[in-house]
C-alpha cells in the first residue's frame, strides 16, 4: 500500500481546560493523561515500527517551540509554519501540498486522547485502503452517551469489499433531544476530526468546492520558504485564505465521503469532565494528579500542579490547581470553563 503519512494539526488555545491549559500553553502541550502529552502521544500511534511514513505537523509559530521541543523524532518530521490559523480547511491543503499526491494523508488533531491504539491502527489502514480508492473518509467513532458538543455522521450504505460506509450525512452539534434519538437510532457516529485522503483527492475535491481557498494556498506554498525541517507559507497569500473547517468546505460537500467505523476509547478531552472520563479511577470513581488526599468522596477529581488540596465528603466534583488559579466546577458546569473571565483573558 502506499504510505501513510500522519498529519498532526497543532493549533487553539484549549480555554476549556483553563487554568491548567493556557495561551502560552495549550491543551496539546500537557501531559493530561498518562506521562506523554497529547501531542506527542499522538505521534507516537502512528510511526514507522507501525508501518506509518514520517509525520507532518501543521503548527503556528505561537506553538513552534512546544512542538519542536516534544516531537519524538525531530529530524523526521516536517513542520509547516502557518503565518495566522485559517482553520482546518486550509491547514490539510497546506500539508497535501507538501506530499507526493498519490500518498495517503491521514489527518489527526494533536489533542484527542485514543486508548486503544491497536484499534485506532487497524482503523486507519482500512480508512486508507478506502482512500487509495478515492474515497475522503471520515473517522466515525461509535457513540456512548447522547454528546451534544460533537457533531454526527450519518451512516449510509456499505462499500463494498471494506469495513466502510458510505455517509448519508453530516450533522451539526446537536441539541439534547436529537443527540440522545441519534443514540437510539444506532444510526449516527460521532464525527471525531480525524480523516483519510489520498492527498491528490483532497486537492481537487478542495478546487471543486473552495477554489479560492485552494488558489490562495497553492500561491502560499509556492511563494514559501524553507528553513531546515520548517516550511513557512508566504503570509501575505496565506493571509487570503478564507476561514473554514474541512467539514464545512469539503467533507458536506462532496460526492466522495465515506466513514470508518472505529471503537477506540476515544476523546476529545473538550472539557474538564471528558478529561476525568479518561482518567483511570478508584472503585468509587476518583482520580488523583498532585498532592492530594480524598476521604469519603465519588467521582471527584483533583489535579494540582503544587498545593497539597484535602476533600471530603464531596460528591461529583472537579478540582484544578494551577498556579495562583484554582478552579472548582461540577460536571455540568464543565462545559462553561472557557467562557470565564480568567480563561477568556489568559
Amino acid at each position: 500500500m502506499t504510505d501513510i503519512i500522519p498529519v498532526i494539526l497543532c493549533g487553539g488555545s484549549g480555554t476549556r481546560l483553563w487554568p491548567r491549559s493556557r495561551k502560552a500553553m495549550p491543551k496539546p502541550f500537557l501531559p493530561l493523561v498518562g506521562d506523554d502529552t497529547l501531542f506527542t502521544a499522538t505521534l507516537l500511534r502512528c510511526t514507522r515500527d507501525f508501518g506509518f511514513a514520517d509525520p507532518v505537523v501543521v503548527t503556528g509559530a505561537a506553538h513552534l517551540e512546544h512542538v519542536e521541543s516534544q516531537l519524538p523524532d525531530r529530524d523526521a518530521t516536517k513542520i509547516i509554519v502557518e503565518p495566522e490559523g485559517r482553520n482546518t480547511a486550509a491547514a490539510i491543503a497546506l500539508a497535501a501540498f507538501s506530499v507526493p499526491e498519490d500518498s495517503i494523508i491521514l489527518v489527526c488533531p494533536s489533542d484527542h486522547h485514543i486508548g486503544d491504539c491497536d484499534a485506532f491502527r487497524t482503523a486507519a489502514k482500512e480508512a486508507a485502503a478506502l482512500a487509495a480508492d478515492g474515497w475522503l473518509v471520515s473517522f466515525g467513532i461509535e457513540p456512548t452517551a447522547p454528546e451534544t458538543g460533537y457533531g454526527y455522521l450519518k451512516q449510509g450504505e456499505p462499500i463494498s469489499g471494506s469495513g466502510g460506509r458510505k455517509v448519508a450525512r453530516f450533522v451539526e452539534k446537536p441539541d439534547l433531544a436529537r443527540a440522545s434519538e441519534f443514540l437510539a437510532s444506532g444510526e449516527y457516529a460521532w464525527n471525531g476530526g480525524i480523516f483519510a485522503f489520498r492527498a491528490g483527492t483532497f486537492l481537487e475535491e478542495l478546487e471543486r468546492h473552495r477554489p479560492q481557498i485552494l488558489e490562495a494556498v497553492r500561491q502560499s506554498v509556492q511563494a514559501g520558504r524553507t528553513e531546515g525541517q520548517r516550511f513557512y507559507p508566504d503570509a501575505e497569500a496565506f493571509a487570503r485564505v478564507k476561514s473554514e473547517s474541512v467539514d464545512y468546505a469539503v467533507m458536506e460537500n462532496t460526492d466522495r465521503a465515506a466513514m470508518m467505523p472505529a471503537t477506540m476509547a476515544w476523546s476529545d478531552i473538550g472539557n474538564w469532565q471528558a478529561l476525568h472520563d479518561a482518567q483511570e479511577c478508584d472503585e468509587a470513581g476518583n482520580s488523583v494528579r498532585g498532592n492530594a488526599e480524598l476521604r469519603d468522596c465519588s467521582n471527584v477529581m483533583v489535579m494540582s500542579d503544587g498545593p497539597r488540596v484535602s476533600v471530603v465528603g464531596a460528591s461529583n466534583l472537579i478540582i484544578v490547581v494551577d498556579g495562583d488559579e484554582v478552579l472548582v466546577c461540577t460536571p455540568e458546569g464543565a462545559q462553561g470553563v472557557g467562557k470565564l473571565s480568567g480563561a477568556v483573558n489568559q
